[in-house]
Parts: structure tokens; sequence; C-alpha cells
């Protein structure tokens, strides 16, 4: 382990910015903002307050992860890319199914300026809804061949579950990023959320994750800090192991 992840464990942490209300947004950037490594700024931010959310993000940010999931043919997106550029965020989505054209696309576009991760399977969606799709294979196939394809048109890394993150590590070695949302501080794969592939902070990091996507386990907590002190344990206490 790093000095810096020894000094620092939330820098492996992206808190997910998901709310309909500006004061609770704004109120969020504030305190997450110094706290981790990223906020991310999803949908139904930028599509609520565009522009005014990634600045308030920057605003309080060490890095800002525009969550958009571009999906588009190559031009449009690669015109996306570029608007994203400008606003100064750091981490891009795109999908990894718009295939290799678009993937290339958007790669231009950033010339490294910020970094593209290619989506590859939504966290929602097991082995029954893939089926119900009429999509052939098992998930993990799938999230593999969408991870190469990434990978050979020069993308940053990729956002996958964590169950898909060790077999993604053998076959794509760092730098190439693996952004895992589905975190969970317990184990269980219960109740009603609608994220279907979870992990703990320590299972996905032990397997080879890079960045933690965490959202409503921090944000609609009771006790938000006391929640990000057990991460930052739960980080330390995997990194040590690896």
């Amino acid at each position: 382990m790093g000095s810096q992840e020894k000094r620092d464990p939330l820098g492996r942490v992206a808190i997910a910015l998901d709310t309909p209300d500006w004061s609770t947004y704004e109120r969020w950037c504030e305190q997450f903002g110094p706290r981790v490594g990223v906020l991310k700024v999803g949908l139904e931010a930028f599509v609520r307050w565009g522009h005014e959310a990634v600045e308030m993000a920057r605003h309080h940010a060490r890095r800002v992860f525009l969550d958009l999931k571009l999906h588009d043919i190559p031009n449009t997106v690669s015109g996306a890319v570029l608007a994203a550029r400008g606003s100064g965020v750091d981490l891009l989505t795109v999908h990894a199914s718009g295939g290799e054209a678009m993937l290339e696309a958007a790669q231009q576009a950033a010339e490294d300026r910020l970094a593209i991760l290619a989506v590859t399977l939504l966290t929602h969606l097991d082995e029954r809804a893939l089926e119900a799709l009429d999509l052939p294979g098992s998930g993990l196939d799938r999230v593999q061949k969408w991870a190469g394809l990434a990978q050979a048109t020069g993308c940053a890394g990729v956002v996958c579950s964590p169950l898909e993150v060790a077999a993604l590590r053998e076959r794509c070695p760092p730098p190439f990023l693996l952004v895992t949302p589905g975190i969970r501080l317990r184990a269980s794969r219960g109740g009603q959320d609608d994220q279907r592939r979870v992990a703990t902070p320590g299972e996905a990091l032990l397997a080879g994750a890079d960045l933690l996507v965490v959202g409503r386990p921090v944000t609609r907590a009771p006790d938000p800090e006391a929640v990000l002190r057990e991460i930052s344990r739960q980080i330390e206490e995997a990194l040590t192991a690896i």
C-alpha cells in the first residue's frame, strides 16, 4: 500500500450526488467534496441543473466524475465529450455497447484531458434480465468483451460491478481503471435495493477495483460521517492485505 493511500483511504471513493433538491446537492458537495477523492455528477443532477451542477461540484471536489453514459452516433458523442472537456470534469462515462467507432470518437475528443470510462453492464441487470433482453451469454462474458473493446480503443477504464472486477483485473492490468458502483457496507445481497451485483468496499478493492462509487449508503445515512469512517476503515484493512 502506498503512503498516500495510507494517509487518504477515502481518496479511493466517489460519492454519487443523486438528489432532486438543490440545497441538498449543494450541502453534499460542501460536506463530501473535501472528504473523498471524487464527486460524481449523474443524470438526475445534470438534467436538472446542467453546467451549474458541475460547477458546484468542481468548487468543492478534488476531482469531478460526470456520469452521463453517452450512447449515440460517433459524431454526436464526440461533440458531447468536447463539451464535457470544456467544463473541466476529470472523468466521463460512455456506453461500451455503442461500439468501436463511438468509443474511438469519444477517446479522440477527450485528447487525454479527461478520462473516458466505458460502462459495461449496469449493476441492476442480472442473468434473468439479460435473458429477457435476448442478450446471449453470461453477464461476465459480456462485461469482459466490452472491457476488451474499451481497452483496445484507448479508453482509460471501465465501469463494472464489483463481481466482475477480479476477472477484468487479470485481463486489464493497471493503469486501466476499474470503477465499481454497487458498493455496500455489508455483504448482504437482499433488501429492496435496485442494484443486484454488489460488494463491500473491502471485497471490491481486494478484487482489484481502483475507484469505489458510493451513493445512498452514505448520502441517505442518519450519520454520514460514521459511514465514511467505516468505509475508510474497510479500505485501510483491504489495502493492507493487498
